[in-house]
């Protein structure tokens, strides 16, 4: 699927740059393309050196977390959850730790802290892949809603929102909470679809029951907040449980015996040879993604929606935000560039900005996070993944939509 993937973005290029030649005249259009390349392998390197210091940084506070037992204690809580989700990884496997903070760190808006503790999960769980070349049904489910993109406290889109003069920044906290929400529970019905999970089962239904109801007392309750308040909590509840996750992984080891300066840095010396293994993927994914942005594939692809809208006479107010859409499951820099124009162009208040933002939050760098997770562990055969994935993105797309004519229009 990968191959496939990578091939077909190379020659779209090369078909969108041959019509802009030969049919528009446009002989800069391959120089743009040779441009892009060398442009993305740089801006590769820059991303894995800001990666390499969080990567470092977090895998040696969890090395403390895994030796004071933090994480063994995580695993035996979702035993009963992940034994039915993912049959193949055995109970309390330090895989399923993992994956519960990586999905904790999404949730809180923690995207630093969440890459690291992801690909660590997504290694423990290659120790139990029989075909290392190839995803297995439980890092495809892992990858698939951690792509989902399940936010609790969108802080980055407040931000972006304030830099862009906006009265109340947490306008689109409840859509993006929606919109969230939906991606999550497509991308689990999706990966359930394939493997034929069975999520009728009445301990994943109490499970997903229960983290319903608490996800549904948390928006009422935030509900109730003034936006100075909103603001306020958003901010301290993030900063302050990634501080709180430090300062318990350090105190719980110590606690324990554990040597916990000689544990980090034997955890984070992993950073350096993680982040060497990464390189090469995240060069070959951007690469392909930035020959497919200058060869005017994706400002194609928006008239033609455009069109299609006005021409079945609907409100085309939410085609200004596509470029977002479109963008973010290839890059994230990229994406929020989307948004930030689209906010300047039309306002920040404005039914396209408050769609795009909402997009942005609900949203997962799709490729990015199959490159970067899967490049880690030397999978090269997707097999379902990127579908499921794709299904996900989608499904808050339209739910990003479907939410903000409600709230906005």
């Amino acid at each position: 699927m990968l191959n496939t993937l990578w091939l077909s973005f190379f020659w779209l290029a090369a078909l969108a740059a041959l019509w802009r030649w030969l049919v528009q005249g446009d002989a800069a259009v391959f120089a743009a393309l040779v441009d892009s390349l060398f442009s993305m392998a740089k801006v590769s390197v820059e991303l894995m050196v800001l990666l390499f210091g969080t990567l470092t940084l977090w895998l040696g506070f969890l090395a403390i977390a895994e030796r004071a037992g933090l994480i063994d204690l995580l695993a035996k809580l979702l035993a009963p959850l992940f034994k039915r989700l993912m049959p193949e990884v055995p109970p309390g496997h330090p895989a399923l730790g993992l994956i519960t903070l990586n999905f904790a760190a999404n949730g809180l808006g923690l995207d630093n802290a969440a890459t690291p503790i992801g690909l660590r999960a997504m290694k423990e769980l290659q120790t139990l892949n029989p075909k290392p070349d190839t995803a297995s049904n439980a890092q495809i489910l892992f990858l698939v809603l951690n792509s989902s993109s399940l936010t609790l406290l969108p802080v980055s889109i407040f931000m972006y929102r304030l830099q862009q003069g906006a009265e109340d920044p947490a306008l689109v906290f409840l859509p993006i909470l929606l919109a969230t929400s939906a991606s999550t529970l497509a991308g689990l019905l999706a990966v359930s679809l394939v493997q034929r999970l069975k999520l009728w089962d009445p301990v994943v239904m109490a499970y997903l029951g229960g983290g319903a109801l608490l996800l549904g007392s948390f928006m009422a309750f935030l509900a109730g907040l003034s936006v100075t308040a909103l603001n306020e909590l958003s901010s301290l509840l993030g900063n302050a449980t990634l501080f709180g996750l430090i300062l318990l992984f350090v105190t719980v080891g110590a606690l324990r015996k554990v040597p916990v300066y000689e544990t980090f840095v034997e955890g984070a010396k992993q950073g350096f040879n993680v982040a060497r293994d990464l390189l090469p993927y995240l060069i070959a994914m951007l690469c392909a993604i930035g020959v497919l942005r200058a060869s005017g594939v994706l400002d194609g692809l928006l008239s033609g929606i455009r069109y299609l809208v006005d021409l079945a006479g609907l409100d085309n107010r939410f085609v200004d935000a596509l470029p977002t859409a479109l963008m973010k499951p290839f890059s994230g820099s990229g994406a929020r560039a989307m948004l930030i124009e689209t906010m300047q162009a039309h306002g920040v208040d404005s039914f396209p900005a408050l769609l795009a933002a909402t997009v942005q939050g609900s949203t997962e760098t799709t490729f990015y996070v199959l490159a970067v997770y899967f490049g880690a562990v030397g999978i090269q055969r997707a097999r379902h993944a990127v579908g499921c994935a794709l299904v996900a993105d989608l499904a808050g797309v339209l739910a990003a939509i479907a939410v903000c004519y409600a709230f906005f229009a």
